[in-house]
């Protein structure tokens, strides 16, 4: 039976989705094994390295669905890897002709590629999803461009914003990624073809022709020298799944935060009976987003596992290669799984724009402090000016009068500011700076792909 959350028949679908998982379970993982044995096989066929009709055959007799998994696995246990074992059953398949299978190649040359086709398949579906992400953010930006609401720092009101201000600011996020994505492919998907210490001796005179028809035949980038030890690629992939993951579980944080019933300003999508409680019938806990930030919390925990595993001694080392056999797959069925919640999420989030009003006016207009200590300042100083709004705003908080009502009984503040320029300044509409346009410079920046 399954003991991670990740194959569990009951969470799987809530923190991952069928599809990446497809892409590193293990069926999908030993067809990687042999396509790259095949793909070696046809090259060196085509240069001569081994008679075409070995590898016309390799490729016509080599399937991994018929491979025997019970003996795959039992063999891996014992020489510790699989594609000894791989190679023993293949080779059968393919009758003499699979004495050439393998030939020139080391384990982690299969491992390594095979895991980088893999990265490829997985990037390509993580690319949609920011897509759409992008999407829908762009449209619910535009749509609160000019609501507002209370911006916080430190957990406590700081100056007015709009909704679709604080939205952009995800979507920053997301176009950002969206270009980091694109950027990193070439120095991520790139094959391994090396030999046993990386120098294709074996290979002779031959092994850098090899090596650049295999990279042809499947597509990905050639090295111009062997990363067995070299692992920062791969680290690399998963430090911008960490990435992906942490700016979702940044937005998660906003929302759960805003679902709380002191603020109510957004909710998830109501689904009847989702986060509900089991004892209290008034709860809707915010699920999609505790699935987003427990996702970024694990996948960043892989970024530091990842990091771990670059530090490899000489040409090949004992151990660390084997951290990315958990970070790298775990990463991408995590970071799927937030994706998905995320677009959820957001696509049908509800905003209640009302309370963000009466939220931003809870304070009795504290919030605008620094509009009114700028409007008195051309009259009396910028220092003094925040001394006198400061020692307002402690009358104000204290009695809990309007901020507008201390300031007009202040003969400092009166005597330069007529009644209706201090209601002006107080009113927090009247304060949001370039925020909506902030929102518009979003909407027409688009990410370099």
């Amino acid at each position: 039976m399954p003991i991670s959350m990740l194959e569990s028949s009951i969470f799987k679908d809530m923190f991952g989705t069928a599809e990446m998982r497809s892409v590193f379970d293990d069926a999908a993982t030993v067809r990687r094994y042999t396509e790259t044995e095949i793909a070696l096989a046809k090259v060196q066929g085509e240069l001569g390295v081994i008679p075409a009709t070995a590898a016309a055959t390799i490729a016509r007799l080599a399937d991994s669905s018929k491979l025997d998994m019970v003996e795959l696995k039992r063999e891996t246990e014992i020489v510790g890897y699989p594609i000894l074992p791989l190679v023993h059953q293949i080779s059968k398949m393919c009758g003499p002709d699979g004495e050439y299978l393998h030939w020139g190649a080391t384990t982690q040359d299969i491992m390594d590629t095979a895991t980088v086709l893999q990265v490829r398949e997985g990037l390509s579906l993580i690319e949609k999803d920011p897509a759409e992400l992008d999407q829908i953010l762009d449209r619910l930006a535009l749509e609160y461009r000019d609501a507002p609401m209370a911006g916080r720092t430190h957990l406590q009101h700081a100056l007015p914003i709009t909704f679709g201000y604080k939205v952009s600011v995800w979507l920053l996020m997301i176009r950002r990624h969206r270009e980091r994505l694109n950027q990193l492919k070439p120095r991520v998907l790139v094959g391994q073809f090396g030999g046993a210490a990386g120098t294709l001796a074996s290979l002779g005179d031959q092994g850098l022709d090899v090596h650049a028809a295999l990279m042809r035949e499947l597509k990905l980038e050639a090295s111009p020298v062997t990363w067995h030890v070299a692992r920062d690629g791969l680290t690399e992939t998963v430090q911008f799944l960490a990435l992906v993951t942490g700016s979702l579980g940044k937005i998660a944080l906003d929302v759960m935060l805003m679902m709380t019933n002191e603020l109510a300003e957004a909710f998830e999508p109501f689904v009847k009976g989702r986060g509900a409680s089991s004892t209290m019938p008034q709860k809707r806990n915010p699920i999609s987003c505790e699935l987003m930030l427990s996702a970024s919390k694990a996948v960043r925990q892989h970024a530091g596992l990842a990091l771990d595993a670059m530090v490899q001694d000489f040409e090949r080392a004992p151990g660390p290669w084997h951290i990315e056999w958990a970070a790298i797959p775990e990463s991408f069925i995590l970071t799927s799984g937030a994706l998905h919640q995320a677009k959820f999420m957001l696509a049908g989030l509800e905003v209640d724009t009302a309370r963000m009003l009466k939220n931003l006016d809870l304070s009795g207009g504290l919030i605008v402090a620094e509009a009114v200590m700028m409007g008195l300042a051309p009259h009396i100083g910028r220092q003094t000016a925040h001394d006198v709004v400061y020692d307002a705003c402690r009358v104000a908080a204290t009695s809990g009068r309007k901020l507008a009502e201390v300031l007009h009984e202040d003969p400092k503040v009166s005597s330069r500011l007529e009644r209706s320029a201090i209601e002006q300044l107080c009113d927090p509409a009247n304060y949001l700076g370039a925020a909506p346009q902030m929102v518009d410079r979003m909407h027409a920046w688009k990410p370099k792909l």
